[in-house]
This record gives C-alpha cells, structure tokens and sequence, in this order.
C-alpha cells in the first residue's frame, strides 16, 4: 500500500501533542484549532501505517512506535529550524561564506579595515581572502573558484564583468625630502632621483615611463618591484623615491613616508572583476558595493 508524503507540520503536531499529552494544548502551541491537529494526526497516522498515541487517564501517550521515532524526528525540526534562521540571516545579507581573490597590497592594505567592519556587523559572515598576481587571480575568475576579484592590468575577458576605475596617483618620498616644498611633482623635478618602480612589463610603468619620455626627463631606475606597498617600504626607509597609487601612499604618512600630486596624471587602473556566469549572493553583493564606495576618495575627478 502506498503511503503518503509525511509532511513537517504532521511532524510538528506529533511532537506538540508527545510533549503536552493533550490535543488542546499542542493546539496552543502551534497556534492552530484542535480540529487541525486532529487532521494532521490522522493524516500522519494513515502515511505511517500504526497508531501514535494511546489514551491513558486523559493524556495522550506516545505509542512504542513513535518514542522509537522521536530521536530522529527531534533532528529533523531541529534541523528545519536552524535551516529558516540561517535563510533568515541570509535574507538580511548576515549570513554566508565570501570568497576574495586579491593583489597581494591589498591584502595588508585598505581590504583588512574594510573587511573587519563588514564581519563586525555580519556574526554570521565567514571569508576567504586568497592573494596573488593578476594573471592567477583572472584563472580563478574563469574557473569560478572566487566570488570576487581586485586586480590590475586586467584587459577584458568574455567569462568575467569587470567594474574599472582610475585611482590617483603621487609621487611618495621621505619625509623631510626637498620635494616636501612642492605642490606638485613632475619628471622633471625627479630626474636626479633615484626610482623605484613597477616591473618594466606592467601597464603602469608604460605610462610612467612614457610621461618622463615626453619631458626629456631622466629616468633613474633604481628598483624594479612588483607591489605599490613595497616601494612605499623602501621609500620609507630612504631607499629612493616613487609613484604609487594614493590608496597605497595613505597608509604610510606616519611611517616616514610624505607625497604629492604627480603631473601628468598618470591614472593607477583597478578593476573589480567576478565571474559572469555565477550569480553572486546578496551578501558578496553588497560586500563588492561596500568596497567599491570605499574607493571613491581616491578616484580621478572626470
């Protein structure tokens, strides 16, 4: 004989009526009349096949058959429950797992303060933060392996949308440097210093490399560095000068380290990138919107 589907609010009845012994008071509890739990009870009782409840002295007795059954179906509206709080928490984008591929500046620069007061506001939140060069964090993208991406230099690809913007760039130098005189610093003004800049195959160095050429300024390269937070490192420690994105050069003002404008404007391109074909939660939503507004003090006026 075929049984019936069992259904959670069967189950919630049978519980309710197990525990309080009495049809009227499960009622209560489940917020329902008498005559709806009696149905539900009845429906149960045909998909399971035995009887569920003696009648003892006025009180409603679990049969042998359902105490057999009572473990189990604790977990199970134990589980249903913790399964509507979570979606709960989802829904109100306070809950869930965010997986971020980054440049390796941004995993000890500007992302960490950002993200601590996301999670801060979001106990139920948990993230993975995974840095690396341009070229791995495009594969990851591709491969669907990361929810969202910070990177540079990125030139477009059909399995990835991008949002691309301009951050400032300054030219950063020691403090108490000559150049603390000038409001703003030119090839020219750098062409007795000595550079330390970005490798020699990156988009930014074309377009500094570029901007000295058409000053017929000296280009003094020193150090060739993958990472804007490095050279602000060496910058500090007096090793020479450089151009690096304002985002970076912030963040060492109290280490020793001053800066100002750089002419031309010579635009630092960051993209904020996630795979096309993989529908973002709400919480990574909102966590992209949240970083990409923390980036608006420092993007180019147009």
């Amino acid at each position: 004989m075929d049984r019936g589907k069992l259904r959670l609010r069967q189950l919630e009845a049978l519980m309710a009526v197990s525990d309080h012994g009495s049809i009227t008071n499960a009622a209560t509890e489940l917020g329902i009349s008498q005559p709806a739990v009696s149905r539900l009870l009845s429906d149960l009782g045909d998909s399971l096949g035995f009887s569920l409840f003696d009648r003892k002295k006025g009180q409603m007795i679990p049969s042998q058959e359902v105490r057999f059954l009572q473990p189990d179906i604790r977990r199970v509206l134990e589980l249903m429950r913790q399964i509507s709080d979570v979606s709960q928490e989802i829904t109100k984008r306070r809950a869930g797992h965010i997986r971020i591929a980054c440049l390796p500046g941004f995993a000890t620069n500007h992302l960490p303060e950002i993200v601590a007061a996301f999670l801060k506001e979001r106990p139920g939140v948990s993230m993975t933060i995974e840095p690396d060069r341009p070229e791995r964090i495009l594969e990851w993208m591709i491969g669907e392996q990361y929810d969202f991406g910070i990177t540079d230099g990125f030139a477009g690809h059909p399995a990835v949308e991008s949002t691309n913007l301009e951050i400032r760039t300054v030219c950063v130098f020691p403090a108490g440097h000559p150049f603390n005189s000038l409001d703003v610093i030119t090839p020219a003004d750098m062409a007795t210093e000595n550079i330390i800049h970005t490798r020699r195959d990156s988009e930014f160095f074309s377009q500094l490399s570029k901007a000295f050429q058409t000053e017929n300024a000296t280009f003094n390269s020193l150090l060739e560095i993958r990472q804007f937070t490095a050279a602000c490192e060496l910058v500090c420690q007096g090793t020479g000068i450089a151009v690096v994105s304002e985002l970076d050069a912030v963040k060492y003002t109290n280490q020793g380290l001053d800066f100002r404008p750089f002419a031309p404007t010579l635009p630092h391109r960051l993209s904020l990138v996630r795979p096309i074909t993989q529908q973002p939660s709400m919480v990574t939503l909102e966590f992209m919107e949240l970083f990409a507004d923390s980036l608006q003090s420092f993007l180019i006026e147009t």
